[in-house]
């Protein structure tokens, strides 16, 4: 199946207790693009970038064999560009600078090959453009997936409802799912939200792991511990990235489905963790990510004996 990604392709300047950068490739598409193609997935990305942005990184992207005829290039323009500083346990930061830039008029252009995309990714973008997205569309995706974030929720909270009716899929934090339920319980979160419109519900939980939430199913998967976690930016997007790819590839949309498309996320968004950047999750290989996911079911197989 299509697999089509619409987000931001952007340049991040990090800084952690193990080391700062100057800036890099970043956004949240490229996170996503490089998750696909470590899966052997083929996707295409829709995007906006300024002339600022270097033909390596093109290059780079168009060697994993991901489709960047959707990413727009504005000659006179700067690509958005954000910095940010990690505290020392790496699950909170601050925002040291946020340049919008070709962003904030950030129009899709949805390019033909793309439009008729069995499995839409909408980003962590403003949910008026993911809106536009949609009505873009040559049909309603098969499945669409939803990634956003608490900002989106106290700024844009109407068009944000708007875009979670027509979700299949919504990809959030356990801190913004109780933000957008009222509730504190992630189950009864889970519930109110789904009620809103997607069938399935992901509430990710850092370094404790992820639950996926439909009809009267749970299914929880544990964080892989790492020996080196240097940066945790993009890994929610190399998460999104990988669960939708993995999705793209079976062609099913049914929980059993989206069990395995968690596992698959959460590994590889494992890797994203361990270097700066797209460092890490640029380089994987089948044998890394077949290695990774062996782990993870040595961490969650086991037999009871009463």
């Amino acid at each position: 199946m299509k697999l089509l990604a619409v987000g931001s392709v952007a340049f991040d300047a990090i800084e952690t207790p193990f080391g700062k950068t100057g800036k890099i490739l970043g956004g949240a598409a490229t996170f996503i693009g490089l998750a696909a193609s470590a899966m052997k997935t083929e996707v295409s990305l829709v995007s906006v970038v300024g002339g600022d942005f270097p033909q390596e990184y093109f290059d780079l992207l168009k060697s994993k064999n991901i489709n960047i005829d959707g990413v727009e290039i504005i000659k006179n323009g700067k690509s958005f560009f954000w910095s940010g500083k990690y505290h020392n346990d790496l699950n909170s930061r601050d925002t040291l600078i946020t340049e919008v830039n070709v962003l904030a008029d950030f129009d899709p252009k949805i390019p033909e090959h793309s439009a008729d995309a069995e499995v839409l990714l909408l980003g962590n973008l403003d949910p008026a453009v993911q809106l536009s997205v949609l009505d873009k569309m040559k049909k309603r995706p098969e499945l669409v997936i939803l990634d956003t974030m608490n900002f989106w929720m106290d700024i844009a909270l109407e068009n944000l409802m708007k875009i979670i009716a027509k979700t299949d899929v919504i990809s959030i934090n356990d801190e913004e799912a109780r933000q957008l339920s009222g509730e504190y319980s992630l189950v009864k979160a889970a519930k109110k939200i789904r009620e809103m419109g997607p069938k399935f519900v992901i509430i990710k939980k850092g370094e404790h792991g992820a639950l996926l939430f439909h009809e009267s199913k749970i299914f929880a998967i544990p964080a892989l511990p790492l020996e080196d976690v240097f940066d945790p930016t993009g890994a929610g997007d190399t998460f999104a990235g990988g669960f939708a790819a993995y999705i793209a590839k079976k062609g099913k949309f049914d929980f059993e489905t989206m069990k395995s498309a968690l596992i698959i996320g959460s590994a590889l968004a494992s890797f994203t963790v361990e270097k700066f950047g797209t460092e890490r999750i640029q380089n994987v290989t089948s044998e890394d990510l077949t290695d990774r996911i062996n782990r993870f079911k040595e961490l969650t197989t086991f037999e009871a004996l009463v």
